[in-house]
């Protein structure tokens, strides 16, 4: 009996390591099995590019945040882990893995370097509080990640806002966020711009290089000539006059009124619904109104949208809680128009949505924003406080001014179209100062994509260049003006191209009586004054002091549309 157990006994220890051999060599299987088995991953950091690195943990090469790699799994909870890119082995630190794309941003936290308005959400043009600089946000989200492995925007938190703020507004430290941009030292001459005027100070405002862009599908001359149009009936009903006599000269570009204070250029659906008192008086059916621009665009003219931003009669009507007002609280109504307020978010977004739908509806390949200030010559009624410009976020007109032109440009950008914006010519004066209506050429010109001056001459004060009528001397007159703004064109990293308002009118009547006719001779003084300062980007010819037909005026000019400058 003994014997007998002592077998049993025996028999349990052989399968019992049978079973071990057994479950060893099945794990051994596996093993082998899932060696080259993968999962996928994602490169993540707080930062845009990732490392990886060779067997010997040597750093070989860097990859952006957000990219999938393949991860295999036969690893343990090492430090590295050993993963596939590009049909190549690397490793890469346990602390840059993220399992879905969305954990990849790692950042918790961003500083805001250049003042914002957050986007309530992705899809619209919405906004939410003015972030300021070196206020911090939380970051919850992001929409995308670019090519460079920047994000496009963050999903953030401040407060009670969950919205949406770009990447390239933000760095990762408040002592960073503070510093302000200095080119050349240029700075210091923007700290000197004091608000002496009414229409804030230099220092302030952001001078952050803003890359221009070129669309590949949507290439800008290098040199624009420009014909101007208003968008009247009669005008549109003439444009194959007008593209008759442009194909004689070197003109290759028309500027083209969509918003023109009380001048509609079309009925747009979104003015429809928006403001319907501009849609009643409209000038032209949208679908005349698209004929004439795709006309001009057939025949190989680059074509420029106008709106006036912040004087728009009509649509004061419409929305008086957005307009500035006087001392009784009802629209102020000065030069004969109602200004909505630049401050005015909503307002904004008004000019943004209308200039998105020309360009889906025309296809034009820029627009234009003139009146991107506030009313001139108010300094009085600031005084005597009988005039309220509702300013929500308390700040200054050269802030708001240069904000809805970040806010414009950002936007219209994502269709391939360029932005440009009008100033006075006296923001260029002493190498620019801040006007009492808000525009400072440095911050305007560092935003957009081409800012077009309106160094009109009749507009110049007696004396000025030394002449006591500046008007009779188109090029002394141009040329004096040219050398202030080309100083301010060196006053930012990235400058706008310069394509300039010329004077193609007959001068008024002075006080002294005098009166010029302006024709080819005046015409071509004003551009070669222009071009002999650098500011070579082309011009725009301004010819509206009525809405008649002009093109009998260009004619008188041919010969200074048939120049090329140089």
């Amino acid at each position: 009996m003994a014997k007998r157990k002592k077998i049993k006994k025996g028999a349990f220890i052989k399968l019992f390591f049978l079973i071990i051999v057994v479950i060893g060599a099945i794990y051994l299987f596996k093993m082998i099995e899932n060696r080259n088995k993968v999962e996928v991953i994602y490169a993540a950091n707080n930062k845009e590019e990732v490392s990886l690195f060779n067997e010997e943990k040597e750093e070989v090469k860097k990859i952006i945040r957000g990219t999938k790699l393949e991860m295999y799994l036969s690893q343990g909870d090492e430090e590295y882990k050993k993963v596939k890119y590009n049909n190549e082995d690397y490793y890469i630190l346990n602390d840059n893995i993220a399992k879905k794309i969305e954990d990849s941003v790692l950042e918790k936290e961003v500083y805001v370097r250049t003042s914002y308005n957050i986007n309530k959400n992705i899809d619209s043009l919405d906004l939410l509080s003015l972030v300021k600089k070196g206020d911090k946000l939380d970051v919850i989200g992001f929409d995308k990640i670019n090519d460079d492995g920047k994000v496009n925007m963050y999903k953030v938190k401040y407060g009670e806002d969950e919205g949406y703020f770009y990447q390239k507004y933000t760095v990762m430290s408040e002592e960073e966020a503070l510093v302000n941009y200095d080119f050349n030292g240029a700075y210091e001459t923007h700290k000197k711009q004091k608000n002496v005027y009414g229409g804030g100070d230099g220092a302030s405002l952001d001078y952050f290089p803003v890359l221009k862009p070129t669309f590949t599908d949507n290439i800008m001359p290098e040199k624009t000539y420009s014909l101007y149009l208003n968008g009247t009936k009669a005008t549109m009903a003439m444009v194959d006059d007008y593209i008759a006599f442009a194909k004689e000269t070197k003109i290759n570009a028309f500027v083209i009124d969509i918003v023109d204070d009380v001048n509609i250029g079309y009925a747009s659906p979104y003015m429809k619904d928006n403001s319907p008192t501009s849609y009643k008086h409209a000038q032209n059916s949208q679908g005349d109104y698209a004929n004439a621009v795709k006309k001009l665009k057939d025949n190989g003219f680059y074509v420029i949208g106008r709106i006036t931003a912040f004087k728009n009669s009509y649509y004061v009507d419409d929305h008086k809680e957005n307009a500035i007002t006087n001392s009784s609280g009802n629209p102020l109504k000065h030069q004969s128009s109602y200004w909505p307020s630049a401050f005015n978010r909503d307002v904004w977004k008004y000019d943004v949505e209308l200039a998105i739908e020309a360009v889906k509806l025309m296809g034009f390949n820029e627009i234009q924003f003139d009146y991107v200030r506030f009313p001139d010559g108010l300094g009085a009624m600031e005084k005597a406080k009988t005039v309220n410009y509702h300013n929500t976020y308390n700040e200054t007109k050269a802030q708001a001014v240069q904000r809805f032109l970040m806010y414009a440009t950002n936007e219209l950008h994502k269709l391939g179209v360029y932005v440009s914006a009008d100033v006075f010519g006296e923001s260029s004066y002493g190498s620019g100062y801040i006007t009492s209506y808000g525009q400072y050429w440095p911050a305007i010109s560092t935003v957009v994509d081409v800012i077009s001056a309106m160094p009109y001459t009749d507009h110049f004060g007696r004396n000025y260049g030394g002449h006591a009528e500046p008007w009779l001397y188109p090029y002394d007159t141009i040329n004096t003006w040219a050398k202030t703004a080309s100083k301010s064109q060196k006053l930012t990293a990235t400058p706008a191209k310069a394509r300039t308002w010329i004077t193609a009118y007959n001068t008024p009547v002075a006080a002294s009586g005098t009166k010029l006719s302006y024709n080819s001779k005046e015409v071509s003084e004003q551009i070669k004054a222009l071009y002999d300062n650098g500011l070579d980007g082309g011009y725009m010819t301004w010819n509206a002091y009525s809405y008649k037909n002009n093109l009998p005026k260009y004619k008188n000019q041919q010969d200074a549309y048939k120049k090329e400058y140089n």
